[in-house]
């Protein structure tokens, strides 16, 4: 029997367009800065957590505008001190699904992270990271204008 991926579910008030946008073009203003926006199938996008080394590199395998967007995991390097090297690997080839639907004057958002279970090494930190960003950070974006995206230490905000 296999365990469960990460899942939360969340409403917002911003319509589902304006969640797409935020789950391929506005990461930085909720998770981190990537190395690009992801607009079309097929975009690759490096995520990082400045200073660190540690990153991820996505590439967008659905796009479906107001109501999926899901990217796959074709690079990774995780770093966490005093962990096993089979952390730095643990995301590669898992997947970010975002299923969006109108709700209401919003949206809802319904999150899975295909991969991530509670048998990895990673998955405590991951999964308070998930509920910080996508939970927190992502609803306050899309509800406010406001998010709370990781930043290097002497970064200037988004």
């Amino acid at each position: 029997m296999s365990l469960p991926n990460y899942t939360r579910a969340l409403t917002v008030a911003a319509s589902p367009e304006e969640v797409f946008s935020a789950l391929t073009e506005g990461f930085e203003h909720w998770w981190t800065r990537p190395s690009k926006p992801i607009s079309k199938v097929g975009d690759l996008a490096k995520f990082t957590f400045p200073p660190g080394r540690s990153y991820w590199t996505f590439e967008a395998v659905a796009l479906e505008p107001g109501r999926r967007v899901e990217l796959v995991c074709v690079d990774a390097f995780h770093l966490h001190e005093g962990q096993p090297a089979e952390i730095e690997l643990e995301w590669l080839k898992t997947r970010l699904v975002w299923q969006i639907e109108a709700a209401g004057r919003g949206s809802e958002i319904r999150f899975e992270h295909r991969g991530l279970s509670p048998d990895l090494l990673c998955y405590e930190v991951c999964e308070a990271g998930w509920d910080t960003f996508f939970v927190s950070s992502l609803k306050a974006f899309l509800n406010t204008g406001t998010g709370h995206p990781h930043r290097a230490p002497d970064a200037e905000p988004a």
